[in-house]
């Protein structure tokens, strides 16, 4: 299952982006889990957009964040990245600059993104855009990531990004939707191979 949720397009200044009730009600936990409640709530800007997806994953949470926490190498799951490589730190710790290159087709080129958050504790992980040739000026993503008693885990990503002159914040949000949607998917398919892997040599 897989859900978007996106606030009213009437944003102004002071706005927020909270987990949705729809969302709450198809995972009660996330209502009273004080990591999305603090992680995904953004404070948006007169001429910013912002929305959430949610994904469900049949795999422990430690397979999926295994795969989610590599800040140095998200192309293993965003499939509409072709490299990445660390220019500042070590990948591992908050500061850490990475490069990376998008496959063609797509309005951009390469983006320059900073490590803000990586809590092992909790499973979040959160990059801001600094640079790079794009048209997501002041992007910031906060993923999440949920134990669930039905799939197993529950991914929460959401984000912040400036609206592109041209542009209104609906085409914004379809366009980001449509990247981070296909990433989360594209993470639960490789999660939950690499999670039937594991019960099989388990089985052996």
């Amino acid at each position: 299952m897989l859900a978007v949720h996106r606030p009213s397009s009437a944003v102004s200044d002071g706005d927020s982006l909270q987990i949705p009730t729809m969302v709450q009600k198809r995972f009660p936990s996330l209502s009273c889990d004080a990591t999305a409640a603090r992680f995904h709530t953004h404070e948006v800007g007169p001429n910013q957009c912002c929305s959430a997806v949610i994904q469900e994953i049949s795999a422990p949470i430690s397979t999926v964040w295994s795969v989610v926490r590599r800040f140095d190498n998200p192309q293993a799951y965003k499939h509409f990245l072709k490299s990445c490589s660390v220019i500042d730190g070590d990948g591992g710790n908050v500061g850490s600059l990475r490069q990376v290159h998008v496959v063609s087709g797509l309005p951009a080129a390469s983006s320059t993104e900073r490590l803000d958050i990586l809590d092992d504790e909790r499973h979040v992980i959160s990059f801001s855009v600094v640079g790079g040739d794009h048209r997501l000026s002041n992007y910031r993503s906060v993923t999440t990531l949920h134990s669930s008693p039905v799939s197993g885990t529950v991914v929460v990503e959401s984000y912040v990004v400036d609206v592109p002159p041209g542009n209104t914040k609906e085409e914004t949000c379809d366009f980001v939707d449509v990247i981070v949607r296909c990433n989360l998917q594209s993470l639960a398919k490789i999660a939950e191979v690499s999670a039937a892997e594991g019960n099989k040599k388990m089985s052996m």
